[in-house]
């Protein structure tokens, strides 16, 4: 029985493909002048870390999470019946091979990136790895996967070589900060991950110790960047940053009051606000890149 075109599309996730697309937008806006005429690979390469290589992941996550799936939200596409039989497995292969087939027409650091993003992807649901099963090593490889290795992938395509030093740091950065936000993610999923035996974050710590930490990994990152951004001249865009991060700040509040209501909530309003400061800091790369590159 082959799955309808809305099964299959329910399992994609739509919703995750945000982070990576904004992500590659960010790195693409960072490289500033060296994107010159390569729009088209940009608005490609968005098309890749989007609906491909994240679709495929969360394809790949969703058939190996199947039986934990069953006990927490058993109404998803797998367990509920409607991606029957072997089918999630399918389209997480047929998502993998597409990624890798648009990232030959992209060039050779765009193919390497997609490898990299492809093999974090089965590597933190599929056996024998399942690098989901431990909170601290599954957020960091997400985390990795879907701000700094897309932030980092599009500047080099535009630069056709590694990217200067000041977007691998602040790409890495936010990358670190979304550890924080993937444990947010892991709330909804408590009792099935503990029955289950996967040590997320909120299984392992607790729900108020999990948002504690989270908190302080996604301020610790963007106090980073700031930092940076002050070191390179950019005092306005670090200003702006370090607003964004006191009205985040505010959010965490709420957010620890009462972590299991509110980690949704704050998952919608804490991060929109994170994921400004990332462009707001690709604007300020624009100046610091440029120079880093006539230096060198």
């Amino acid at each position: 029985m082959v799955p309808a075109p809305s099964a299959v599309l329910a399992l994609l996730k739509p919703i995750t493909w945000f982070p990576p697309m904004w992500a590659y937008a960010c790195g693409a806006v960072s490289a500033g002048a060296a994107t010159g005429e390569r729009w088209p690979y940009v608005l490609g390469g968005v098309l890749l870390a989007g609906p491909l290589v994240c679709g495929a992941s969360q394809a790949v996550n969703d058939w190996f999470d199947r039986h934990v799936d069953a006990i927490n939200e058993p109404d998803r596409v797998i367990p509920s019946g409607r991606m029957p039989g072997r089918w999630g497995l399918y389209v997480a292969i047929a998502m993998s091979a597409l990624s890798l087939a648009l990232a030959t027409f992209l060039g050779p650091v765009v193919v390497l990136a997609t490898v990299i993003g492809l093999i974090f992807a089965w590597a933190y649901s599929a056996p024998p790895f399942r690098l989901k099963k431990n909170g601290w090593f599954g957020n960091a490889a997400v985390g990795f996967s879907y701000e700094s290795l897309p932030w980092i992938t599009a500047a080099a395509a535009a630069f056709g070589t590694l990217p200067p030093i000041p977007i691998i740091v602040i790409a890495i950065l936010y990358g670190i900060g979304a550890h924080g936000i993937m444990t947010l993610n892991d709330f909804k999923s408590i009792e099935g991950d503990r029955q289950m035996g996967l040590a997320s974050l909120p299984a392992m710590l607790g729900a108020d110790r999990a948002a504690r930490v989270a908190c302080g990994i996604m301020a610790s990152a963007q106090i980073g960047v700031v930092a940076a951004l002050v070191a390179w001249d950019q005092p306005w865009h670090a200003g702006i940053v370090a607003c964004l991060l006191i009205a985040q700040l505010a959010c965490m509040g709420r957010l620890l009051r009462d972590p299991k209501r509110h980690a949704v909530w704050y998952s919608a309003v804490g991060v929109g606000l994170y994921v400004s400061g990332m462009m707001v800091s690709a604007v300020a790369l624009m100046t610091v890149a440029g120079a880093s590159s006539v230096g060198g």
